[in-house]
């Protein structure tokens, strides 16, 4: 196939029995394998070395010849070519058919689409293929025979034909049969027939005839023949990729299809041999039915009837099973694959480590980097050649350590922990040879793993060639990954003993040794520390070099000296909020690295204080308020009038059981706020909780307070609650009661991260090819947004939604009229606070949503890349951002459905399960009625039912009566005037619904609104343009309903680009254009209805959208990531695209790099700064094209 980055498309089609013969290097005619005494294999078997092969390199089978000088030669004893033996992974055989049989992807697939070409059910066509039931071919004369082309005849209703009408008319049976009439259909004449059939009718018979058209037209187009869906010759695939190895005990195992392949030889064998004896038309029957029952197990078994079994009744895996799954070739082998070149070890902390410096093992790091070493050893004269480097390596002679030092001293190396759910999963660094086993890890890098020290392992690999190297360091080096793509915060913050001793430090504690003392600098201050005559959180007044008097503590002058002075001087107690926006301000200011710097100071001075400030638990630093004995006692009081008022039955016991909980509640509250009322600011339980570094209030509530109440299995809350904390410790019935919430919370993490993970991948595989291909797409549309309300809580504020996103439409002060911005500007976040300030409600922003590049996204509507801080660069796959940034933290949301009394459906789905639902774009669980027009709400009741009528605001349009749900709560009031997709009653909205009442932009908004309200609960703050990246993939098809005078079939969907270009070419011929309704896919369906074929099978569903490619005979231009993952070159993305390819790697820096000029065809210079989309993706050589055949 020549060079694989050459290949610029892959077709897939149907293979015709001369291909196949093609393909083939001989015919398979035996079912024997190897023969059992000599270990070779037998001639003509499924092993034949004349056919596949020979099984050592450069050797015949009979030994006449050996060695490589005989290349090529062919064995005149033996037949065989003297060759590697890595042929045998390459050479294909075949065997003929003795009666036809039927691929069954073509007959048994949903459609059927051999039912489809022929109009015959498939219970119909499984009748004949199977020999139950003929078919008439040629009816004759049908005045005289009083048949009917394609009529299924029984057996007795045969017979009878034959003895009335002898041979005036043909019937046939069996797959033969179906060949001859799939190869009598002329595909042009069904085509017209069926696209006048589609314009002229409708309902079912519609349906139906654009699902027959669009088979139809597919094998038309593509020119596969309706024939090549019976096989009269089988494809066998090479032996190595069927092995067949020797165990211990002398047995052999061996591939499932080599066991199939013998079925199908031994059945044909035997069917030829019946034939040459003229066998009775029954038994030849029986043995047809039987080879295409074999075929049909071979290509996919069980696909019909029971599976074939092997040992221990395990069903065989037969090819199609090789594709599918987790463990099928797609996603196995061909999206993931084992390297070299790495190694895993187990993590401890390294706190005296840099940001961008990891721990290596020396052993380790030996092996990793060998042939590095063994290259230096044999070019600086210490081994003489590679063999006796090898040895010195092996040997760990003392030498090698100082090459290794040199070796890596420039080499970064990755580093992975599983599960990697974002991009921050696998970061860079310089590794530093250490003694020991374990890598070492820098504690900043912690956060972004989500690693913790507990026996966490984790994965380096070794960029090998100098291009990986230079993107390792600069895209991918830990230093230069300070803010987490999913919000543009930074998620390097210090945590744990970091912040504990940055709090220590600048917190003041009243009254301490010196307090109010005055110092002329910051210098004399920590003398007179150090001297013990001023205590370190003492209040003292400080001249600050610019002149100004301070009041300030040493501990705060000590805390300020890794941080730069542009960042101005931090006086106040530092928590872990306040370091985030330390380390944000710093970032935004000074830049990575110096942001890095500043880092390491923070965490050694961090390290340094909260071991001087020795902070530990005591038992009796837990205190128990004194008050209470009494709350409790008052409580249970509380309690006695409510179990009174219930026997007397002035209560039922549903309000009792409220009451109660009502009760308890209340007073671990009023517990927990004593105990906090009467905490010293100086206990170091709550120190810890306080500066955020471990552990909340709501668990120092439960070790000095009470537990509280506890929930049971289903959720219910237990009404008797756990009056004893942790400190004076539970009884054995309050310890039962709260187990049942522990067990419920490791049951529902192990749901949830698998649900996860599941989501992720959905989400992955739907926007993997949202590339950014160009600077700008020139739309004039953009999307309002203001800030997000839930009440009168602001959620997320204006600014924060326009901050990093590049103006649709001038933004106008609302007082003074003035141009605050032009269209076109890019909003930085001063400006965007600026406009905040000014007042103004709504700003029109350019979205991904109204985005109109061809493939991907372009640079202006996306904005800022949150991961730099800077205008997104071309090439940036924001697909997948998009994708890790909302389902990381999916792991966060809860699984649970919260029981909310009155409504339909009972519960309204949150957390995890309703972004699912969102996604999908499902009809969600206790579904909101809505309003279908702007009207008047009149409120009226119908068969126990109340009916909600809206009165439409045009005259002539009639009252929308809307029949409300049993114990549904409505939401609207009489004499309430109401929009069109306006709710009516409590509920989620079906998203589906309000695309067809109010149009796509507002169900683009609702669906953005949702997703991002189930996060804001959770307190997990993900940035608008990851979701409208993701609803974007999911409404980008149009289902045409008129295709007026363009090419597109009524009922088929359509890109939504496509459609609208189409529509402006036929505009501008002044004919007329098609017609259709954007449709809302689900995530998963979307991923199914992407253009490449190779994305779509290797996600679900491999063989139903590798039956539809092959049909259609579908070509993959390779847009997208994965296509191009599988064919094994580079993404077309980041340094992967086109039209970065050109650059050069400067290995030894040049004098002086100002005297470069950029080539012309550089993507920095200005002749290439806009990338034309869609023509970046041609290559200048003629490239090959490769065709799959099925």
């Amino acid at each position: 196939m020549g060079n694989i980055n050459h290949v610029d498309h892959i077709t897939i089609g149907l293979a015709s029995a001369e291909t196949i013969r093609g393909w083939s290097s001989g015919e398979v005619k035996k079912p024997e394998t190897i023969n059992y005494r000599t270990l070779k294999p037998e001639r003509d078997g499924l092993f034949c070395e004349r056919i596949f092969g020979p099984k050592k390199d450069w050797e015949c089978n009979c030994g006449k010849y050996k060695r490589i000088r005989y290349k090529g030669v062919i064995c005149d004893r033996c037949g065989v070519e003297v060759t590697k033996s890595s042929v045998r992974r390459e050479r294909m055989g075949h065997i003929e058919l003795a009666a036809p049989c039927t691929h069954i992807w073509y007959f048994k697939g949903i459609p059927s689409r051999m039912g489809l070409v022929l109009n015959m059910s498939p219970r119909q066509l499984e009748r004949v293929i199977y020999f139950v039931s003929y078919i008439v071919i040629d009816p004759g004369d049908e005045a005289v025979t009083g048949l009917q082309k394609y009529q299924i005849l029984s057996e007795a209703e045969y017979r009878k034909a034959r003895s009335e009408h002898g041979m005036n008319f043909v019937a046939g049976i069996g797959a033969e049969a179906v060949k001859t009439l799939l190869e009598e259909i002329d595909l042009d004449a069904i085509s017209e027939e069926l696209q006048e059939e589609v314009q002229n009718t409708s309902g079912q018979r519609q349906v139906k005839a654009t699902r027959r058209l669009e088979v139809v037209e597919g094998m038309r187009v593509s020119g596969n023949n309706p024939a090549w869906m019976v096989l009269d010759v089988l494809p066998v695939i090479p032996p190595d990729l069927r092995p067949m190895v020797q165990l211990d005990g002398g047995r052999f195992a061996t591939s499932d299809l080599n066991d199939l392949y013998r079925r199908v030889i031994n059945r044909n064998n035997r069917l030829k041999r019946l034939l040459d004896l003229g066998a009775p038309d029954i038994i030849v029957r029986n043995e047809k039915r039987m080879l295409q029952e074999a075929v049909d197990a071979l290509i996919d078994n069980g696909r019909r009837g029971r599976a074939v079994t092997g040992p221990g009744n395990r069903p065989l895996k037969s090819l199609s099973d090789m594709l599918k799954g987790k463990q099928g070739r797609f996603r196995q082998n061909l999206l993931g694959k084992r390297v070299d070149y790495s190694g895993r070890s187990v993590i401890v902390v390294g706190p005296e480590l840099k940001m961008h410096q990891c721990g290596l093992p020396k052993e380790m790091a030996v092996e990793l980097f060998k042939p590095f070493v063994m290259r230096e050893l044999v070019m600086d004269g210490t081994a003489h050649n590679v063999k006796s480097a090898k040895r010195m390596v092996e040997r760990l002679d003392p030498v090698i350590w100082d090459v290794l030092e040199n070796v890596i001293r420039d080499h970064p190396v990755l580093l992975n922990r599983a599960p990697t759910l974002h991009r921050l999963g696998i970061q860079a660094f310089e590794p530093v040879l250490v003694e020991g086993r374990a890598l070492k890890l820098h504690p900043l890098a912690c956060t972004a793993y989500n690693a913790d020290f507990d026996g966490d392992q984790m994965a380096v690999h070794v960029p090998l060639s100098t291009e990986a190297q230079a993107e390792a360091r600069i895209l991918m080096l830990a230093a230069n990954n300070i803010l987490n793509p999913k919000d543009g915060r930074p998620v390097t913050v210090p945590t744990q003993d970091m912040v504990l001793g940055s709090y220590y430090l600048t917190i003041i504690r009243p009254d301490a040794l010196g307090t109010g003392k005055w110092f002329a600098n910051a210098t004399e201050a920590k003398l007179a520390y150090d001297a013990g005559c001023v205590h370190i959180q003492a209040l003292i007044k400080v001249r600050m070099p610019d002149g100004r008097m301070v009041d300030t503590s040493v501990g705060r002058l000590i805390f300020n000296q890794p941080i730069p002075d542009e960042v101005g001087y931090i006086n106040e107690v530092v928590g872990k909020k306040q370091l985030g926006n330390i380390v944000d301000r710093c970032f935004r200011r000074l830049g990575a690295s110096k942001t890095a710097q500043m880092l390491d100071g923070i965490k050694s001075q961090g390290y340094k204080y909260s071991t001087q400030a020795g902070i530990s638990i005591g038992y009796t630093d837990i205190v128990i308020p004194d008050e209470k004995p009494l709350l409790l006692d008052e409580a249970d009081k509380e309690i006695n009038r409510i179990e009174i008022k219930f026997r007397r039955g002035l209560i039922t016991d549903d309000e009792r059981y409220q009451l109660v909980i009502g009760v308890w509640t209340r007073a671990t509250d009023a517990i927990g706020e004593a105990l906090l009322a009467n905490l010293d600011t100086f206990n170091p339980i709550n120190m810890m909780a306080t500066s955020g570094a471990r552990g909340n209030n709501q668990q120092i509530r439960q070790l000095a307070g009470m537990r509280g109440l506890m929930a049971d299995p289903s959720g219910k809350t237990i009404e008797m609650p756990i009056k004893a904390n942790f400190r004076e410790g539970l009884t054995v019935l309050e310890y039962f009661i709260s187990s049942h919430g522990a067990r419920k919370g490791l049951a529902d993490t192990a749901l949830r991260t698998a649900d996860s993970g599941y989501l992720t991948r959905r989400l992955v595989d739907v926007a993997q090819d949202v590339i950014v291909r160009e600077i700008d797409c020139g739309t004039d549309q953009g999307l309002t947004v203001s800030a997000i309300m839930n009440g009168s809580e602001v959620i997320e504020p204006l600014w924060e939604r326009i901050a990093g996103r590049v103006l649709a439409q001038p933004v106008i002060d609302p007082r003074s009229k003035e141009v605050l911005a032009e269209a076109g500007d890019y909003l930085n976040d001063d400006e965007a606070k600026a406009i905040e300030a000014a007042g103004v409600q709504a700003v029109e922003i350019r979205s991904a949503l109204t985005c109109h590049s061809r493939h991907g996204v372009c640079a202006h509507c996306y904005g800022r890349n949150l991961a730099t801080g800077q205008m997104v660069d071309v090439g940036e796959a924001v697909g997948t951002v998009a994708a890790q940034s909302i389902g990381e933290p999916g792991t966060q949301l809860t699984m649970r459905t919260f029981h909310t009394g009155g409504i339909a459906g009972g519960d309204i789905t949150q957390g995890l399960p309703r972004v699912e639902e969102l996604f999908e774009a499902r009809k969600p669980k206790g579904e909101a009625v809505i309003s279908h027009v702007d009207g008047t709400v009149s409120i009226g009741e119908k068969d126990g039912l109340t009916l909600v009528l809206v009165s439409a605001d045009d005259a002539d349009a009639k009252v929308e009566e809307y029949k409300i749900p049993f114990g549904a709560h409505v939401v609207v009031s009489e004499g309430d005037h109401v929009t069109a997709g306006q709710v009516l009653t409590e509920g989620s909205v079906n998203p589906k619904e309000l695309l067809s009442v109010t149009g796509a932009i507002s169900v683009q908004e609702y669906l953005l609104r949702e997703v991002q309200k189930v996060y804001r609960l959770q307190g997990v703050d993900i940035n608008d343009k990851h979701i409208e990246v993701m609803v974007r993939q999911m409404m980008r098809k149009v289902k045409i309903d008129d295709p007026g005078d363009s090419d597109f079939i009524a009922g088929s969907q359509v890109d939504i680009i496509d459609y609208h270009l189409a529509n402006r070419q036929l505009r501008a011929d002044k004919k007329k254009e098609a017609d259709g309704e954007v449709q809302l896919l689900g995530i998963t369906k979307a991923a199914l209805a992407t253009e490449s074929f190779l994305s779509a099978a290797s996600f679900q569903e491999t063989t139903k959208v590798l039956t539809d490619a092959a049909i259609k005979g579908k070509s993959d231009a390779l847009v997208g990531l994965k296509e191009n993952v599988i064919l094994g070159k580079l993404i077309p993305a980041g340094t992967g695209m086109r039209h970065y390819r050109k650059i050069d790697l400067l290995e030894d820096e040049p004098e002086n790099l100002y005297d470069l000029e950029p080539p012309a065809d550089d993507p920095s210079s200005e002749a290439a700064t806009e990338v034309e989309s869609g023509e970046e993706e041609t290559e200048q050589e003629e490239p090959k094209q490769p065709r799959v055949y099925i």
